[in-house]
């Protein structure tokens, strides 16, 4: 053996790279031919789970109640891991110690499990008998990360089972009906189980005062030096507000706001992302005015509220005090209601890349968006690559015209995805006019295989009958990267297809440079606005 597989860094790269490359049979074989690969193949192996059930299979078939007379092959590593068949579901006996230390060999490499506890096959009397044998040891010593979905009030009392002192990472979604006092006598042990938590995310938590008291003290209790990462979905006390919004090393935040509430000035130097879930009232606002937050790339708010308001303009005069205006590249907020927002008040963040403002049309189109919003968006964002106003366009006849995308793909030539309700019949007028629509002469000329979009929603438009083809013709005529139109309405399942089966014709052409006639249909010199460049 060449003297460099002696060096055990290379081993475990080597490893690890076959792991990553879906190469496990052979990582497997390496480790059973050669006992210095061992450890570094189990060690990859293992690292990351996405279910108990081959940490269990390391059990012998003495352990297991047989339900159909069949024979579990010895444990080995390949069968611990690989093998498709179910575990016996639940235990004969419990495993004696020499059983528990041959697991104990592969539990201790785990550093991060992902467990959805309503479908893995897993039962409550087979974790209590885990539960039993370590004698409230950690059952996986090392765990770094553990995820967890669909827990519910059955499984809680064992989550201990799998945090330690080493775990810095717990993202748990509890199940529905999970009784509140349940859940809030595990929350506050989750400080003194992990004393160095760095990331916390507690979702589809009861909303009740006693899961507020524990989600607090627990967040009182958690040293406050080592979290980056705080999702907690539940009010807070103030006491816990005072410390929360003021943690030195906490990157994301998601928070839950219910009533009139006042917050403490905000000092978050190193926020990057925060989430914002409300009710009705706005006060909560006043605590960004003038805050730290020199590193905010993300902000995301939401309200099921009848009384939005003027959000966005609260928003902006609050922003305006802080560095964020020039930071922020993501702002979205999400509501079910019907809302006319006041697009004007995002004109002053010009380094916006990502815009999702959505609300509903169900009770009526609620979209004022027109070709002069869209082109003073244009003009503020020229980095903009996702703009979504709004749900799934709906069929009334308003919005965009053919103006108004033409003169967008052009100021926003990174644009990859767009939502916006806009006007079918203007783009059948442009394809069947004889008059060249153009932009107005302040517009930059941007070439366009420049304009980046691949993805256009459309959801409930109408499209006139007969009239699919000179829809399509004209989306890649001013979109021509165009791959995915997303649609509601079954009128566009053609207009779809029609743009697929072009663009596959031009990537043919680009890739082989033969002339076809439908090049000049997609690339063609007659794409409307040229008249003038």
């Amino acid at each position: 053996m060449h003297s460099c597989l002696s060096v055990d860094e290379i081993l475990r790269l080597f490893a690890c790279e076959l792991v990553a490359s879906e190469a496990k049979a052979t990582a497997v074989a390496l480790a059973c031919c050669r006992k210095s690969f061992e450890d570094p193949v189990l060690d990859a192996l293992w690292e990351t789970q996405n279910q108990l059930a081959p940490l269990l299979k390391c059990f012998p078939p003495g352990v297991w109640e047989q339900e159909d007379g069949s024979i579990v092959s010895p444990p080995t590593v390949s069968i611990s891991l690989y093998s498709t068949d179910c575990f016996r579901k639940s235990f004969k006996r419990i495993p004696t110690k020499a059983e528990w230390t041959h697991s104990r060999k592969y539990a201790q490499r785990m550093r991060k499990i992902e467990v959805d506890a309503s479908e893995d096959p897993v039962t409550p009397d087979i974790v209590l008998a885990v539960q039993l044998r370590t004698a409230n040891d950690p059952w996986l010593p090392r765990l770094k990360t553990f995820k967890c979905c669909g827990i519910t009030e059955e499984f809680i009392p064992f989550i201990p089972l799998f945090l330690s002192h080493k775990t810095m990472e717990i993202d748990i979604q509890f199940a529905e009906d999970t009784s509140a006092v349940v859940t809030a006598s595990m929350i506050s042990r989750f400080s003194t189980l992990c004393p160095e938590l760095m990331w916390i995310n507690l979702n589809d938590l009861p909303r009740h005062s006693v899961i507020t008291e524990a989600v607090s003290e627990m967040l009182l209790a958690c040293n406050r030096n080592t979290l980056q990462g705080v999702y907690l979905d539940s009010p807070l006390t103030q006491e816990a507000r005072e410390v929360i919004y003021r943690l030195p090393e906490l990157s994301d935040l998601w928070v839950v706001i219910q009533g009139p509430t006042s917050l403490p000035t905000v000092a978050l130097p190193n926020l990057t992302s925060i989430d914002v879930e409300y009710g009705d009232d706005l006060d909560w606002l006043e605590g960004f005015r003038g805050a730290t937050l020199e590193k905010l790339d993300s902000a995301t708010f939401r309200s099921e509220s009848n009384r939005i308001g003027d959000f966005l303009r609260a928003f902006e005069s609050v922003a305006s005090t802080t560095s964020s205006q020039n930071t922020l590249s993501k702002l979205k907020f999400f509501t079910s209601r019907s809302w006319n927002p006041n697009y004007s008040s995002l004109l002053s963040f010009n380094q916006l890349k990502e815009v999702e403002i959505q609300f509903s049309c169900s009770g009526g189109c609620s979209s004022r968006v027109d070709d002069d919003i869209l082109m003073s968006l244009a003009h503020a964002m020229p980095k903009l690559e996702i703009l979504r106003l709004g749900d799934a366009p709906c069929q009334f006849p308003t919005g965009v015209t053919v103006n108004g995308l033409i003169s967008f793909a052009r100021r926003c030539p990174h644009l990859s995805k767009l939502c916006v309700h806009f006007q079918v019949t203007s783009l059948v007028e442009a394809a069947t006019s004889a008059t060249t629509l153009s932009p107005s002469d302040d517009e930059p000329v941007v070439q366009r295989e420049g304009c980046a979009l691949t993805d256009l929603e459309v959801g409930d438009i109408p499209v006139p009958a007969q009239s699919a083809l000179a829809v399509a013709q004209i989306l890649l005529q001013i979109f021509p990267r165009i791959l995915n139109v997303g649609y509601i309405n079954p009128e566009w399942k053609t207009v779809a297809e029609i743009v697929k089966h072009f663009r596959q014709i031009a990537i043919f052409v680009r890739r082989t440079g033969e002339a076809h006639p439908s090049h000049s249909m997609i690339y063609g010199d007659t794409l409307p606005g040229d008249a003038t460049d």
